[in-house]
């Protein structure tokens, strides 16, 4: 922890940016070699203003760095700075990177293979279900799905890699021991504890509006690649997409419906060179990760219902397909009662193999 005071006490200095901190970092090597400099010394570090040298020579003790100390350590909170070999590598080599950064979790040499996903906040049905899917199948292969934790298009990022036990990162754009939207404390806890949840920002800080544009630069910073699901013309996961585009990183749009305004924002990245993608396997390909990518025939071979279905639910699963499909259709298709339709879709649920839509619709999961 005593170390860990100069990282804090320099990012608490006036005059000091990341880019800067990181300047500092390459010269002198560690924090407190930097307040211990002469101004003469300080003066070959590039970028640095003398306001900002000034600053660090009149450095004194501030209980506010011992307070963000205790929290840290109470909270039980991992600071990993840009020295440190757990520093993710993909976000070492951004222009701005944060000088450390707060986890709850464990950041996993792994990780290195990362998508993130993003989008609308107000997601649509389409958007989440496909967001989801890709999601999932990209975890289960190994990819660490990354995301900002909001509401719509990046929770349901989260929950499709939790699905299949895969790992994924939350960047949040308040102090870590803040969870926002608050309905979001048990995916917090589970992002937790299968990845991690990570934050630039100091213990406490609350989410403001204007902490979220930074933050959308570690999302595309820790991954390789970001994809797009949904988003609005003036959608901040077009941010984002910019961000990733200036970082090297390669960005990709899910199509959407061409009467839904959700969809204008990735159709005018598909229109700037944006990838298409229709499944996992686009991003797979395109980013060509060294993991457990499995066979195309695997993929298909999961669709056949299993054979412990009996004939009537096998019938049933049968005309349920990718679309939503109503419950009174299948009663037409299959001429079972409704109460038989009913019992066999809860056993189909309750398998994991179908999922229930608002408006009694069904879609295979």
């Amino acid at each position: 922890m005593e170390k860990l005071y100069y990282w804090i006490a320099l990012r608490f200095t006036f005059g000091i940016g990341n880019v800067i901190y990181r300047n500092l970092i390459t010269y002198f090597k560690s924090p407190e070699k930097i307040f211990q400099a002469d101004p003469d010394e300080l003066r070959k570090v590039a970028g640095i203003t003398t306001k900002a040298i000034e600053a660090i020579n009149s450095f004194r003790p501030n209980p506010e760095i011992d307070r963000e100390l205790k929290l840290i350590e109470s909270n039980n909170i991992t600071l990993i700075t840009l020295n440190s070999p757990y520093y993710p590598e993909n976000l070492r080599n951004i222009y701005d990177p944060p000088p450390f950064l707060y986890v709850k979790g464990a950041l996993k040499k792994e990780d290195r293979d990362a998508v993130a996903i993003v989008g609308s906040r107000y997601a649509s049905e389409y958007g989440t279900r496909a967001t989801e899917e890709i999601s999932r199948s990209l975890a289960s292969r190994g990819v660490t799905i990354v995301s900002g934790m909001a509401r719509g298009i990046d929770s349901y990022a989260h929950q499709g890699a939790l699905s299949v036990k895969g790992r994924t990162i939350a960047v949040l754009g308040s102090g870590i021991d803040v969870v926002y939207p608050p309905e979001n404390s048990r995916l917090y806890d589970a992002i937790a504890s299968h990845g991690a949840v990570v934050s630039e920002y100091p213990m406490g800080t609350e989410p403001h509006s204007y902490n979220f544009p930074a933050r959308n630069r570690i999302i595309s910073g820790l991954s390789q690649g970001v994809l797009v699901a949904e988003a609005s013309p003036k959608s901040g996961s077009l941010i984002t997409a910019r961000l990733a585009l200036d970082q090297g990183r390669d960005v990709f749009a899910i199509p959407g419906n061409v009467y839904s305004y959700k969809s204008k924002g990735t159709h005018s990245l598909l229109r700037s060179g944006a990838k298409l993608v229709e499944s996992a396997q686009d991003i797979l390909e395109e980013l060509q990760f060294k993991i457990n990518a499995c066979p195309k025939q695997a993929e298909e071979e999961t669709i056949a219902a299993p054979p412990r279905l009996n004939l009537e639910a096998q019938e049933i699963y049968a005309l349920i397909q990718n679309e939503p499909v109503h419950i009174d259709e299948l009663i037409v298709g299959s001429n079972f009662s409704i109460s038989r339709i009913s019992s066999i879709l809860l056993e189909l649920e309750m398998n994991s193999m179908v999922k229930q839509l608002p408006g009694k619709r069904f879609v295979r999961c």
